[in-house]
């Protein structure tokens, strides 16, 4: 008899005085109430064997007056008799909850091959069924928030960024955004996400808030009388901009209400630097120095040191020195700085700072997924993403977090907005997905991750748009897991494996690897063993996390010489992997000769 045991388990500078990047939509949006739609449902098993199927296992159905339906040892028997009539391995591994029976076929099984050992079983008079064992993975669940159907920039086919699908894998659990803006309003739908943050801004003509540097980063709005901000320029209401970027990144999603973040599950950080007519140059370099864990004489330590800085905001001009010296130390620290390109409609390498060095760069598209009419571009530009364009109708704005009073706060609200600085935090918010799928990401490798999974622009760019528009889901199933180079770590030292005793184990320490191990972990096993059914093997990871290779079974077999492949994705990378064998039953006796991982 031939059978097989395998178990595939498996991101500044500015002028003297720098503005907002942003173009307002002229009103706030009426919120309507939605009824939340109902979850996607996992897509059920389906009821029969299609030619051509591939599987790794089966799941058979006798019939009820079939021995094999009752007896372990004889869909063992059956399993091995068909082996035997088609060469393939198959081996049973398990009584279903529902009486039916559990087989594996051999390592990498082919079509051909499957084909063969289901036509076999369907020529069973006693086999009522038999079924491919398929493997369900998580479906992307539509959010229960109300104002979720109209962020089009999240989830449209045609120029949204695909965030949904990324959520099956990470929602930015333990990442920090520091929002380096106008500080926060206060809004229910972002309250649960935002932690301590601080108020950079020393001038108190430009601070309004009546002091200078304090650890409160509260918004108590921006507006400014007719030329109060240069000749020329007119009045402006309070813009609550730092809140509407907070909003796009993290506010508060599944809560039945507003809309959804992009990372919302990651943290936000507000620091307030943009207040009357802007800020200043210095206040901004302290704050990104502060905001990525650096010190900053007179401000207490940071505590919630951020992996991200958005920085949707700028001026005319090269990239100072002081600016670069700024952003280069927060990157050393392993924060990225995502930064807007401008809405001047212009080659963004004369504006600040996106045109420094060490910056992911954002320009905007519209809804159709061609450059948005205000959008910078040029070769400085690294991505673009959804920013919005509102001449036709404000629906085709990003609409986030904000507040309606026209000069101090006043009611929270959701407002549609366009900008790259409405662009700059989808990309702030996807470099937060990545980097809590996969901590062990250098910002070098955030930035050339998501311009390597970028999609090319549905519609049109003049001057130079990045990489393309940026795909969240992509780009994290790229990083999630960390690197795979085919390397290979392996124990040749023998271990003897005990008749009915004590599970032995065998380590192997892997080094120099990047974050997490791979979703596919290869794990080579080679056993001399006079009985293999009595054999039960796991790969234990650094942390302690078993995972089960095989489980004894009725298998009179010898010998284990085969590969596993393990979804590892969970666990870091370098450590010490421990091989663990334990010989369950009496009068067999065996040796681990060699085991090894290939990452």
């Amino acid at each position: 008899m031939r059978t097989s045991p395998e178990l595939r388990r498996k991101l500044i500078s500015v002028a003297a005085v720098s503005v907002a990047l942003l173009t307002a939509a002229p009103a706030s949006v009426a919120v309507a109430q939605e009824s939340a739609p109902s979850p996607a449902a996992v897509p059920a098993a389906q009821t029969e064997a299609a030619p051509g199927t591939t599987a790794e296992r089966l799941i058979v159905g006798y019939k009820s007056g079939a021995t094999e339906a009752k007896s372990n040892k004889a869909a063992a028997a059956d399993a091995a008799a068909k082996a035997d009539k088609t060469g393939e391995d198959v081996d049973f591994q398990r009584r279903l909850g529902t009486g039916a029976a559990l087989v594996e076929l051999g390592a990498d099984p082919s079509r051909a091959s499957v084909a063969d050992v289901v036509a076999a079983y369907q020529a069973d008079p006693q086999v009522a069924y038999v079924v491919p064992d398929r493997l369900n993975k998580p479906t992307a669940v539509t959010p229960n928030d109300t104002e979720y159907s109209k962020q089009w920039d999240l989830f449209e086919s045609t120029a949204g960024m695909n965030v949904p699908a990324a959520w099956d894998t990470t929602t930015g659990t333990g990442v920090t955004v520091a929002v380096i803006d106008t500080g926060y309003v206060a809004h229910s739908d972002l309250a649960a996400n935002i932690v301590g943050g601080y108020d950079f801004i020393s001038d108190t003509a430009v601070s309004v808030d009546g002091n200078g540097r304090d650890s409160n980063p509260a918004d108590p709005g921006d507006w400014y009388n007719a030329n109060e901000c240069g000749a020329g320029i007119p009045a402006s209401t309070s813009s609550w901009h730092g809140t509407h970027v907070a909003g796009t990144i993290a506010a508060a999603t599944n809560n039945g209400k507003g809309v959804a973040g992009i990372a919302y599950g990651a943290k936000i950080s507000p620091v307030r630097v943009l207040g009357k007519c802007g800020g200043y140059d210095s206040d901004i370099i302290d704050a990104i120095t502060w905001a990525s864990g650096g010190t900053v004489s007179g401000v207490p330590a940071n505590t919630n040191v951020a992996k991200v800085i958005n920085m949707s905001l700028g001026g005319g001009g090269a990239c100072s020195t002081a600016t670069q010296s700024a952003i280069n130390g927060a990157v050393n620290r392993g924060t990225s700085v995502v930064v807007a390109a401008g809405n001047e409609n212009t080659n963004a390498s004369s504006s600040s700072p996106a045109n420094c060095s060490n910056v992911i760069t954002v320009a905007a598209t519209n809804r159709a997924g061609s450059r948005a009419s205000y959008s910078n571009y040029g070769t400085v530009v690294d991505i673009s993403a959804p920013g919005g364009e509102t001449r036709t109708t404000t629906a085709n704005g990003i609409l986030s977090t904000l507040n309606s009073g026209t000069k101090t706060p006043s009611t929270e609200n959701y407002t549609y907005y366009q900008g790259t600085s409405m662009a700059t935090p989808h990309v702030a918010g996807l470099a937060a997905l990545m980097k809590s799928a996969n901590s062990a990401l250098t910002p070098a490798q955030i930035e050339s991750a998501i311009k390597a999974n970028a999609r090319p622009l549905p519609g049109t760019c003049s001057g130079g748009c990045g990489a393309g528009l940026a795909d969240a889901a992509k780009t994290v199933q790229a990083v999630k897991g960390g690197s795979s180079t085919g390397t290979t770590f392996s124990s040749t030292t023998a271990v003897a494996i005990p008749d009915n005793g004590a599970a032995i184990e065998s380590p192997i320490s892997v080094t120099g690897r990047s974050g997490n191990a791979p979703s596919a972990l290869q794990v080579g096993v080679d056993i001399t063993h006079t009985y293999r059914g009595d054999l039960v093997i796991d790969l234990v990871a650094p942390d302690g996390s078993a995972y089960r290779l095989k489980s004894a079974a009725s298998d009179s077999a010898d010998n284990v010489n085969t590969t596993y492949t393990v979804n590892a994705s969970s666990e870091v990378a370098n450590g010490t992997w421990k091989l663990r064998v334990q010989d369950t039953a009496a009068q067999d006796t065996g040796t681990l000769n060699n085991w090894k991982l290939t990452f």
